[in-house]
C-alpha cells in the first residue's frame, strides 16, 4: 500500500488514516490464512456477506463497469476491500475534504468508511481481484456527488 496526499504528495502513514476513518492492514493471501482474518473483521464489524470480484479486460463490459467508479461518489455501507491480486487506486476524501490517494495491491485491506466521497480506477495493469464484505449489499450502490448536489440546489 502507497498512500499520500494528492496535493503535497507527502506520504499518509497508517495510523493518520484510521485517524480519517479508512482502515488498512496487510493479510496474507493464501485462503487458509486470509479466511479466518476476514471472518473475525466480518464478526467484529457486523458484515454478513463475502463475495470476490474480478476485474481485467476479459470481464464483460469491462469498461463500462470501470467508469462507474470513476466519478467521485459514496456509499451508505463501508466499502471494505482485499485484494488478492491485482492492484488498485482509491481516492478519498480526508475529514478536511482533501484528496487521500491510496494505492492497494495484493495483500491489502481497506475499508473506506460508509458516506464518505471517493473514487477508483484500476491502475495501468488493469486488472484487480478482490474480496468485498458487506453489512447490507443494498448500501454498496454508488450515490455520485454530482447527483446529490443537483438535487440539493433545487
Amino acid at each position: 500500500m502507497k498512500a499520500f496526499w494528492i496535493d503535497s504528495q507527502m506520504p499518509i502513514p497508517i495510523n493518520e488514516l484510521q485517524h480519517h476513518g479508512v482502515s488498512f492492514q496487510h493479510l496474507p493471501t493464501n485462503e487458509s490464512d486470509y479466511l479466518p482474518q476476514l471472518k473475525e473483521i466480518m464478526a467484529l464489524n457486523g458484515y454478513y456477506a463475502m463475495d470476490q470480484v474480478i476485474l481485467n479486460e476479459s470481464t464483460p463490459n469491462f469498461e463500462d463497469i470501470c467508469k462507474k467508479f470513476i466519478d467521485e461518489h459514496l456509499h451508505t455501507d463501508d466499502e471494505v476491500r482485499f485484494v488478492l491480486n491485482g492492484s488498485g487506486v482509491f481516492e478519498i476524501r480526508s475529514l478536511q475534504d482533501q484528496w487521500m490517494k491510496i494505492i492497494v495491491e495484493e495483500g491489502d485491506f481497506i475499508s473506506v468508511p460508509a458516506n464518505r466521497f471517493h473514487r477508483f480506477y484500476l491502475t495501468d495493469e488493469n486488472t484487480i481481484c478482490c474480496m468485498r464484505l458487506f453489512k447490507d449489499k443494498s448500501g454498496w450502490v454508488p450515490l455520485y456527488r454530482k447527483n446529490l448536489e443537483s438535487s440539493t440546489s433545487r
